[in-house]
């Protein structure tokens, strides 16, 4: 993608629908004239004077124990420096979002205009009432540290300058790991660290806290080594000042175990990381490229432990991991303040949950075999959905054990529940798509590429490296389109009806006669049929041209589906192939089948949609909790259509034993768990969170989740089609440019999981 075209795209998105990126949504009903008397005037005065007698009464009655003010002055913001506050206020807006989807907390941005010291802590003082807790962000050093120390000692709520202290705590978990798998003592190892800014020097203070000893860093600035006879250095840098007697970082990488980068690209070279000690550990965190180049600090030292920034390496040192679940632990509590026994208890539980075994959603999200405590996993991934569960709880009980929690948790079990359901109210299954898929990306054909939407969503597949896509339809028309969209990449485009492509249309026509000739297909018929973009693009998947193919955009779904069963066919062993959708909503992600093709299926086919589901959702890195649902409850009505469902359940029982599935069940009853757990304690399903529905038929399937998707603007990916031959996925007529994407997604992953099948096959061989 050009940089012009990446500056639009920002800009679009920052724009449009609506500007920003976050916004204040009622949290209690409003429809009525007494729900409005309760919400103002003159309900609103109650809990006013309830908060008068007792100010802590204000975390009962209002929003301010779940909220927190993202403040900047935009003095030091990202990689832009000092551009003011009304132009860092993206920055905050997107930090706010941050909060929110990885730990349900409302964030607030506020943009001071002020660069003096004073008048900035006297202005978060007046507003601090408002907050639950104070974020500041992106303001320039030696301020910096003083504005925190000011406010951290005049507040009575938590307050924490992330540009500090979440390298700091990120880097310090990995640092532990680190070390052990180097078996080295922190106490010991020499410590080279580049740049002395707020991140600088306050991981390089956190180090010291788990024992790493002063006489044993060496800091650097933009001047060189910061030395005890250098003048003009500010207190901070004075902290850290040596008295060795050397000048650059070519001296100080000398004999050092431990390099921490928070300076500038590509300043380390291949031969001082040579002159490093033995297993080397290097922390080049500069962004967006670090002080050395990753594939070529592992090439130039095979026993090194490497950390990054970035996302695209291993051992990713991102701030996400920190910030989110510290203030929610910080938050559950009523936390005074994050100290420092709450922050090493923040590293503790990160480094602690690397060495346990990581859910298969993760591996699955990274297309890994199984992440295990090593060189390349030293730091959890910003996807683990266990860090939710482990870093709040860790804090929370580190302020209890400090003194500073004013409402102490009592039952660790039903916290760690609630935080669980803080978790499901976001798109991280649409992140984990979109990532594995683009580990492996594979070519996929877009079979109506002469619509500008399907242009786009193929761009934006191949710009993201999600797949490679491939452009079927008129080859003129296409290239416009792309030359409209700024679509530069050399992606291949294929006209199934032109002279170019008569020699290939040829040969699908015959092979495709030899699949039909006796199912009432002729050699004419054929040959017309493979002019058609959707009957050709089946061919390529099955000829080995594509793995993977998309389309139903300007079509019906059975227009579509014909050509696809005609060329590809049912897997082998699958009676009839169904579909699945993924609905992204408050509750989580819900799989629900069949949405699309088989309108009253029996109970042996209930069955088999059943188990085919179950795959997907593992697939995804879901482990099904499934409900066969039906308007009867456990034998409650003698119809067919209830007995139908009932007949299905006793075949899954049968067959698969392990499955946890069970009805037939009403959809009130299998969503809520209580519901369920107090009224059939028998079964399965009593107490569990359902995650997968099953429906009788296709009516109430399709209607339910387009209900879903219209009313509720829950997040949709499918149809994914399920028992076919081949990875095919027919989208809903209309779809839009994004489902077009994770639909690309969901075909990638698809073939890979194809792919990895066939090799396991072949090995087995």
């Amino acid at each position: 993608m050009s940089k012009e075209k990446q500056r639009r795209e920002a800009l679009i998105y920052h724009a449009r629908p609506q500007p920003g990126k976050i916004k204040v949504v009622p949290t209690k009903p409003y429809s009525t004239q007494r729900d409005l008397a309760l919400a103002y005037s003159p309900g609103v005065a109650e809990p006013c004077l309830e908060i008068e007698k007792n100010k802590e009464e204000v975390y009962r009655y209002t929003a301010k124990g779940n909220t927190v003010a993202v403040i900047s002055n935009g003095t030091a913001v990202l990689g832009l420096g000092n551009i003011g506050p009304e132009a860092s206020k993206p920055v905050m807006e997107g930090k706010s979002l941050l909060f929110k989807i990885f730990a349900d907390i409302d964030g607030i941005d506020l943009e001071l205009d002020t660069e003096d010291v004073e008048k900035f802590v006297e202005t978060v003082k007046t507003v601090a009432p408002t907050f639950g807790g104070i974020n500041l962000e992106d303001i320039k050093a030696p301020e910096a540290f003083e504005i925190e120390q000011r406010l951290k000692e005049e507040l009575d709520i938590p307050v924490m300058h992330d540009d500090q202290h979440g390298t700091a705590i990120i880097s310090a978990a990995a640092l532990l790991n680190a070390l052990e798998l180097a078996e080295k003592k922190i106490e010991e190892v020499k410590i080279v660290v580049s740049g002395a800014g707020a991140a600088a020097i306050s991981c390089s203070r956190l180090y010291q806290s788990f024992g790493a000893r002063k006489e044993n860093m060496v800091m650097l600035d933009s001047k060189g080594v910061i030395r005890k006879d250098r003048e003009n250095l500010t207190p901070q840098k004075q902290e850290f000042a040596t008295e060795r007697k050397i000048d650059t970082l070519e001296e100080a990488m000398q004999g050092a175990d431990v390099f921490i980068g928070l300076s500038l690209a590509d300043i380390v070279s291949p031969a001082m990381l040579k002159s490093m000690a033995k297993d080397p550990i290097v922390f080049a965190m500069a962004n967006p490229d670090p002080e050395i180049n990753y594939n070529l600090a592992c090439d130039t030292r095979d026993d090194i432990i490497m950390a990054t920034g970035r996302s695209d390496h291993p051992n990713q040192v991102n701030n996400v991991l920190g910030f989110p679940f510290i203030f929610r632990g910080a938050l559950d509590v009523r936390a005074t303040k994050i100290n420092e026994a709450m922050k090493m208890a923040a590293v503790r539980a990160l480094a602690d949950l690397t060495r346990e075994p990581v859910p298969e959603q993760v591996n699955i999200t990274y297309d890994t075999t199984r992440l295990t405590f090593g060189k390349e996993y030293i730091i959890p991934k910003p996807f683990d959905p266990r860090l939710i569960a482990r870093i709040p709880p860790a804090v929370a009980k580190a302020a209890m054990d400090s003194g500073v929690a004013k409402a102490p948790i009592r039952n660790w079990k039903d916290y760690e529940e609630e935080l669980m359901q803080r978790s499901g109210n976001d798109n991280k299954v649409v992140r984990m798509l979109h990532n594995r898929a683009k580990v492996n990306p594979k070519r996929i054909v877009f079979a109506e590429a002469e619509l500008l939407d399907v242009i786009k969503a193929a761009q934006i597949v191949y710009e993201e490296g999600i797949a490679l896509p491939i452009l079927l339809g008129n080859k003129e028309t296409i290239v416009k389109l792309k030359e409209e969209l700024d679509f530069e990449a050399d992606v291949t485009i294929i006209d199934p009806r032109s002279e170019d492509s008569s020699e290939i249309r040829t040969r699908y026509a015959h092979k495709f006669w030899e699949l039909r000739k006796r199912k009432g297909e002729t050699e004419y018929s054929a040959r017309i049929n493979m002019g058609k973009r959707n009957y050709f693009g089946a061919m390529m998947l099955l000829d080995g041209a594509a793995d993977g193919m998309i389309s139903g955009y300007s079509r019906a779904y059975p227009k579509v589906l014909r050509p696809v069963f005609e060329v590809i066919g049912r897997a082998h062993g699958v009676g009839n192939a169904s579909t699945v959708n993924i609905m992204i909503t408050e509750r989580g992600p819900l799989f629900l089948a069949d949405t699309s093709i088989n309108i009253d299926p029996n109970a042996e086919e209930l069955a088999e949609i059943a188990l085919m589901t179950a795959n997907v959702a593992k697939t995804f890195g879901f482990e099904p909790v499934m409900a066969m649902l039906s308007y009867a409850n456990f034998g409650s009505s003698g119809h067919r259509e209830a007995q139908k469902v009932r007949e299905a359940v006793r075949i899954l029982h049968e067959r698969n034993p392990e499955l946890v599935v069970d009805g037939e069940i009403q959809t009130d009853f299998a969503l809520d768990k209580e519901l369920s757990l107090n009224n059939f304690p028998f079964s399965k399903l009593a107490g569990k969170k359902v995650n997968t529905l099953i429906f009788p038929n296709l009516d109430a399937a399709n209607i339910t989740y387009k209900l879903l998707k219209g009313l509720n603007n829950a997040d949709s990916i499918g149809p994914i089609m399920l028992g076919l031959r081949k990875s095919v996925h027919i989208l809903q007529l209309g779809a839009g440019v994004d489902e077009m994407v994770n639909m690309a997604a969901v075909a990638v992953i698809d073939a890979q999981e194809r792919e990895k099948r066939k090799k396991a096959r072949t090995n087995n061989e």
